[in-house]
C-alpha cells in the first residue's frame, strides 16, 4: 500500500532525525542556494553586506550552529586558531585573550587555548595536539621554544603570529615590543633620581624576564653603575609573597641598596607590602620600580612606579595580523612594535 503524502524534503528528513537546523534550513529561509548561504555564515570576500545580514538573520532565528567540523571537511579549513600563553593566573595574558578572542570571534573563528606554564616541552605536547585539529593558524608567545617546537611551527605551514616580542628575522610575524629598551627605560628613570645602587629582583626568569635584565645591564653599565652582586635572579614563579620575601632577602645582604627594579608588578607589590612590614621608607629609603602596570599597582602605599605594556594592543593586531595571513592577504607588516609607557608614580 502506498501513500499519497508527498515526501519530506531532504534536507526536512536530516533535520528531524538528527534534531538539527542544517545549512539547508538556512539557505531555504534565505531564499538562497546552501553554497551561497555557506560563503555568506564565513563572510567570504565577495559576499555583499546586505546577503551576509540576510543569510545571518535567518540563521538567527532558526538557531543554526553550524558544525565546525563539517565545515573544515567542506572548505579544507578550520575554524578554530590555537592561542598559546603562559599562564592564565597572569592578568596580562587574560587581558591579551580577551583582546584576541574581541578579533577573532566576529570574524568566525574560536580560540583553542593552551596554557604552557613557561614550559617548552609542555609547549611541545600542546602543539602537537592542536596541530591534530588542523588550526586555521596560530598565536604563539615570545620566539623560546624547543627545537621540536620550533620545527612543529615552521613544519605546520599554518600562518603565525608572534606576541610580546619583537624581530626583525625573515618570515617572522610578531606584535609586541622591546622588553630589553623597557628595562633600560625603568632603569634609565631610577638613575635620573640620584639612585646609584640598583638592585635587580627578577622572578620566573622566562626570556623576557632575562631580556628586561638585560636592558637593566645595559643602562648601569653606561652610567657606570653596574654592579653584578646587585641582581637576584630567582627560578619561582613571580607572586606577591616572593616578592616579599625577595626584598626582605636583598636588603639583609645590602643595606646599601638605594632602588630596586622588580621584574613584574606582582613582586613588586609585594616587595611594597614588605617595606611596610619592616618600617622601610619608599622612596626615601628605597625606591621601588615593577613592570607591566598590573592591576592594584595605581593603588599600593606608595602607588608603583612600573612599565605600561599595552597586552589588549598587542592581542587585537596580533589576531587582526593572522586575519590577514590567514585570508592570504599581501603587504601584511612582519614586525609591529606597540612600544610601552613608562608611568611614574609615588615609589620612586
Amino acid at each position: 500500500m502506498t501513500s499519497d503524502a508527498p515526501a519530506d524534503p531532504p534536507a526536512e528528513r536530516r533535520r528531524r532525525s538528527s534534531g538539527r537546523i542544517t545549512l539547508a534550513d538556512v539557505a531555504k529561509a534565505a531564499g538562497v542556494s546552501p553554497i551561497t548561504a555557506s560563503r555568506a555564515l564565513r563572510r567570504d570576500r565577495g559576499v555583499g553586506e546586505a546577503l551576509v545580514a540576510k543569510v545571518q538573520a535567518a540563521a538567527d532565528t532558526l538557531g543554526y550552529v553550524p558544525d565546525p567540523a563539517a565545515r573544515a571537511l567542506a572548505s579544507s579549513r578550520s575554524s578554530h586558531v590555537a592561542v598559546l600563553v603562559p599562564l592564565l593566573t597572569n592578568r596580562l595574558f587574560v587581558d591579551l585573550l580577551e583582546a584576541v578572542q574581541s578579533v577573532l570571534l566576529p570574524a568566525g573563528y574560536q580560540s583553542l587555548i593552551g596554557v604552557t606554564h613557561y614550559d617548552t616541552h609542555e609547549e611541545e605536547l600542546l602543539l602537537r595536539s592542536y596541530m591534530a585539529h588542523r588550526p586555521a593558524g596560530l598565536i604563539v608567545t615570545g620566539f623560546e621554544r624547543s627545537e621540536a617546537g620550533s620545527r612543529l611551527v615552521a613544519s605546520s605551514g599554518l600562518p603565525c603570529v608572534h606576541v610580546m616580542e619583537t624581530s626583525t628575522a625573515p618570515g617572522v610575524f610578531c606584535v609586541g615590543f622591546s622588553q630589553h629598551d623597557a628595562g633600560y627605560a625603568i632603569t634609565e628613570h631610577l638613575v635620573s633620581r640620584g639612585r646609584k645602587r640598583i638592585a635587580f629582583v627578577g622572578a620566573q626568569l622566562d626570556a623576557r624576564v632575562l631580556q628586561r635584565a638585560e636592558g637593566y645591564r645595559r643602562c648601569l653599565r653606561d652610567a657606570g653603575l653596574h654592579d653584578p652582586q646587585l641582581e637576584w635572579l630567582d627560578p619561582r614563579r613571580s607572586s606577591i609573597a616572593l616578592g616579599g620575601e625577595l626584598f626582605a632577602a636583598v636588603l639583609a645582604a645590602r643595606p646599601d641598596v638605594d632602588a630596586i627594579f622588580f621584574c613584574n608588578d606582582d613582586i613588586a607589590q609585594g616587595g611594597l607590602l614588605a617595606a611596610l612590614r619592616l618600617g622601610v621608607r619608599v622612596p626615601e629609603q628605597v625606591a621601588v620600580a615593577g613592570f607591566n602596570d598590573l592591576e592594584g599597582s595605581d593603588q599600593m602605599l606608595p602607588p608603583l612606579t612600573t612599565v605600561r605594556t599595552p597586552r589588549a594592543q598587542i592581542g587585537a593586531q596580533a589576531a587582526a595580523m593572522l586575519l590577514s595571513l590567514m585570508r592570504g592577504e599581501s603587504g601584511v607588516p612582519h614586525n609591529v612594535d606597540v612600544g610601552y609607557e613608562l608611568v611614574t608614580r609615588g615609589s620612586s
